[in-house]
């Protein structure tokens, strides 16, 4: 059975090393491309963009794929929309990794904003020392902020991206240690942190460094996400793969393929 697994996150990795052995897949994992030096996988993996819906559409056709599990980061939500269109044009099953979302907690200081805009604008006009967290391409949306000082953190080194002059880059990947991000916020002075609303454990450990040291957050919140069959974990697209394909043995049997 040959499914193809849109990838980029933990879950996806954690999938691809659960379904590497099991006879009964063919698995593709395939990889958006944003970062230049991807994890390798135990599983054939394929790399960049299909062309919109149609695109994908074509794709999976020709591939035969039986199966898709949506296992995007919870901000990929174009490629999320682009899948659940092609499923429902091919009446291929879809399931979709949702992972929950981070929850303010009592000692949290939060302010909610919907883009890297916003969160540019809520800074506010005082120079302030701020940890961006929210992946490369946004960066760009803080160079019209230029009085703040910024550290950035991400996997590459943005590209053709204009940048705000007072910044500094650390190209670095999850997950993180407490103790280090405490660290990191206290020897930077940092006054705010920027990050989306990621979900996980993997950078999690930014957040209760924030708490700790009574740190605000400007946090972006999650776009709408369409999705499939909603399972919680890899574990459980596992269960609902394996559903599917004792489904479809069981139909080929009836036709006594």
């Amino acid at each position: 059975m040959r499914v193809l697994i849109l990838g980029g996150t933990t879950e996806a990795s954690e999938l691809a090393h659960l379904l590497a052995d099991d006879r009964r897949f063919e698995i593709t994992l395939s990889l958006a491309g944003r970062t230049s030096n991807p994890r390798m996988q135990p599983v054939p993996m394929r790399v960049g963009g299909f062309g919109g819906v149609d695109g994908l559409a074509a794709w999976l056709q020709q591939q035969e794929i039986k199966a898709v599990i949506d296992a995007t980061h919870p901000y990929a939500d174009q490629i999320s929309s682009h899948v659940v269109a092609a499923g429902r044009q091919l009446a291929i099953p879809l399931a979709s990794i949702t992972r929950p979302a981070w929850q303010p907690q009592p000692d949290d200081i939060w302010q909610m904003v919907a883009s890297a805009e916003a969160a540019a604008d809520a800074l506010g006009s005082k120079p302030r020392h701020v940890f961006l967290t929210l992946g490369r391409l946004e960066l760009g949306a803080f160079a019209q902020r230029p009085h703040h000082h910024y550290v950035a953190r991400t996997v590459d080194p943005p590209k053709d991206i204009a940048l705000p002059p007072h910044i500094r880059l650390l190209l670095d990947r999850g997950p993180f240690d407490r103790r280090a991000e405490t660290a990191l916020l206290r020897q930077e002075k940092i006054d705010v942190l920027v990050s989306k609303n990621s979900g996980g454990a993997a950078t999690y450990t930014k957040i209760e460094a924030t708490r700790e040291l009574g740190v605000p957050v400007v946090m972006i919140t999650r776009p709408h996400k369409p999705c499939g069959q909603a399972v919680q974990n890899a574990e459980a697209a596992v269960t609902w793969l394996e559903q599917r394909f004792a489904h479809r043995a069981t139909s080929c049997s009836a036709r006594g393929v």
